[in-house]
């Protein structure tokens, strides 16, 4: 992964079809998604239960781009190593999972996978200013996490707050929540570059018909590189 700040479109496969996650992972990376978010909630941290690192393992056989997962779980530690091993190339943990959460980067970064540190709409951008140093990513969320297709929650002078802490560091600010063609400048003006994107992808598409998705993706990126001056493709 060469890092940049231009704009990358991560589609949250927890809004894809359940019968058909291979296909739809090509799907869409055919119609331009840069990355491929994986949310994995394990019904007590949040209150959803999704993936566990067997399906993990069977989604990188299709993903070309860059699997980017999410655990939204307490604890992460002892799941670490399963899901590095089942090819995530990108481990996000919350700030909020446990106590330790420098220990936990080093423990992603131990294992070669960059690492991530996610921040609850609740949390605050200083929760992290001792983390940087061990940190490829930061996620924003901008709803409170456990379900796809809430609305957004309006976090900009969150990420402007860690734009201004990062500084020249090579860490992207992704956003996760309610990301749509008219969210999405908000947050990318504000200096987010890594956008994911559930419902507002998928809708209107599917395996068989999988143009939409490209639309949609198209519309959320033009947005959000018109809103940072941005040269558009």
């Amino acid at each position: 992964m060469t890092f940049s700040h231009q704009i990358k479109i991560a589609p949250s496969i927890l809004s894809a079809d359940f019968a058909d996650f291979g296909r739809e992972i090509q799907a869409i990376e055919a119609q331009g998604a840069d990355w491929v978010h994986v949310d994995v909630m394990d019904g007590h941290f949040v209150p959803n239960l999704t993936f566990g690192p067997p399906a993990v393992a069977a989604f990188r056989k299709h993903v070309k781009t860059v699997m980017d997962v999410h655990l939204m779980i307490a604890p992460v530690d002892p799941y670490i190593e399963a899901f590095a091993s089942a090819g995530a190339d990108i481990i996000t943990a919350h700030v909020e999972a446990g106590p330790h959460i420098h220990r936990t980067l080093q423990a992603i970064r131990a294992t070669g996978k960059k690492a991530g540190v996610a921040l609850n709409p609740g949390t605050p951008a200083d929760s992290v200013a001792h983390l940087l140093d061990l940190t490829d990513l930061v996620c924003v969320m901008t709803v409170n996490p456990g379900f796809g297709g809430q609305s957004f929650i309006d976090m900009t002078a969150k990420v402007r707050a860690l734009r201004s802490m990062i500084g020249d560091r090579p860490i992207h600010i992704e956003i996760d929540g309610g990301v749509t063609p008219q969210t999405a400048p908000l947050v990318a003006a504000a200096g987010a570059d890594v956008l994911v994107a559930g419902s507002a992808v998928f809708k209107g598409g599917s395996v068989a018909n999988p143009a939409p998705y490209g639309a949609n993706i198209r519309a959320i990126r033009e947005a959000a590189e018109r809103a940072t001056g941005a040269q558009l493709a």
